[in-house]
């Protein structure tokens, strides 16, 4: 085994770069960790997890949506951790962002998280098991439908012995999720690998770096739900996932003509006028509902406008406009300020994916 690094207090480093090429057209204008699932930023559900264990000093890694993340998170003092900008010219793989962290992380061991990637119940226990010191590194897994689409561990019984990238053929279906959990040792691992095909760093190389170099690294099947929002149906599947569990709360107003079923949240400044409201669903701050029906899991940000149409099922951004569809909208994703207006004529149905700043005058 390795040398474990001095026990330092645990910090957080949260991956919040990369293009969002996979939620396209989502994601043209804007951070793919900033997309809302229960009207909270995907981002914020990371930050809100690592603070809940207790984690509060944090390193953020940006690209090119920087300031957009910035404006967001800020010093991380609503969240009640200290949060350190750190700046990637280029997405050159995680395990770039790792090395180039070292400055911010020192000697201490750290838990890596993508800040697109959540466990809906949570991260304290596999912290708390990491803090034992009894490992250079926990590696969490996770089965998958399509293991040639992520990085793939090999066990011998319960100890990892290999770590392979997108395989061809892959030697099981357990995938390494994008949260993981290192010592210092990390940084001579990072420091042996070379670049892979695409260009990238991969983080996998180092966890087999790692595993080659005769550290202690353990791999656990987690029992919780987890989710990659970067797919279109991973998303809706998230907002889904946290609309289950919702706390009813109606701080916004409804008139006696609407009515309100279920577990729904009405956020401050939400207005509700001759609708029904079929939870669990959440209305963001200052959005109105008019002659409308809103159906279960679905998630409106705020400022926005849903009139004369039925909409199921959906996530819808801020500072968009819904009006007069002839059909019930289902399965969607409606991204920020766009337009979308419809006609007296009723077609059968949409499944739509709308970008940021669209606008759609449906037949």
């Amino acid at each position: 085994m390795a040398e474990q690094s001095s026990p330092g207090e645990l910090k957080g480093l949260v991956l919040a770069g990369g293009k969002g090429t996979r939620l396209r057209p989502f994601t043209y204008t804007g951070a793919k960790q900033l997309v809302p699932i229960a009207n909270k930023p995907i981002l914020f559900h990371a930050i809100e997890q690592l603070a809940a264990s207790g984690i509060t000093d944090l390193g953020i890694v940006v690209g090119d949506t920087k300031k957009q993340i910035v404006e967001a998170v800020g010093d991380g003092s609503r969240f009640g951790v200290s949060v350190t900008y750190i700046d990637q010219s280029a997405p050159l793989g995680i395990a770039h962002a790792v090395r180039i962290a070292e400055p911010f992380l020192g000697d201490s061991p750290f838990i890596l998280f993508l800040g697109d990637n959540f466990l809906k119940e949570g991260i304290a226990s596999y912290v708390e098991q990491f803090r034992s010191g009894e490992y250079n590194s926990l590696v969490l897994l996770s089965p998958v439908d399509d293991p040639r689409s992520f990085g793939i561990a090999e066990l011998d019984g319960e100890r990892l012995v290999r770590v392979i990238e997108k395989p061809a053929q892959p030697p099981s279906n357990m995938a390494v999720i994008g949260i993981y959990f290192f010592d210092a040792n990390v940084f001579d691992a990072i420091r042996q690998i070379e670049p892979s095909p695409r260009g990238e760093l991969e983080i996998t190389d180092t966890i087999q770096k790692l595993i080659d170099s005769g550290c202690s690294v353990r791999a656990d099947v987690i029992k919780d739900r987890w989710i990659d929002t970067g797919k279109h149906d991973d998303l809706l599947e998230a907002n889904h996932l946290f609309l289950e569990d919702l706390t009813p709360a109606l701080m916004g107003r409804h008139d006696e003509a609407s009515q309100i079923q279920g577990r729904v949240v009405l956020e401050e400044g939400a207005e509700v006028v001759n609708s029904r409201i079929q939870g669990p669903a959440i209305i963001g701050e200052r959005t109105r509902i008019v002659n409308s029906y809103v159906g279960p899991f679905t998630s409106i940000y705020h400022d926005c406008l849903v009139a004369d149409t039925e909409i199921s099922g959906s996530v819808v951004l801020e500072n968009t406009r819904i009006e007069q569809v002839g059909h019930r909208i289902e399965h969607s994703l409606i991204g920020k300020n766009v337009e979308l207006k419809g006609h007296e004529r009723r077609p059968h149905g949409y499944a739509l994916i709308l970008g940021d700043f669209s606008k759609l005058h449906l037949p």
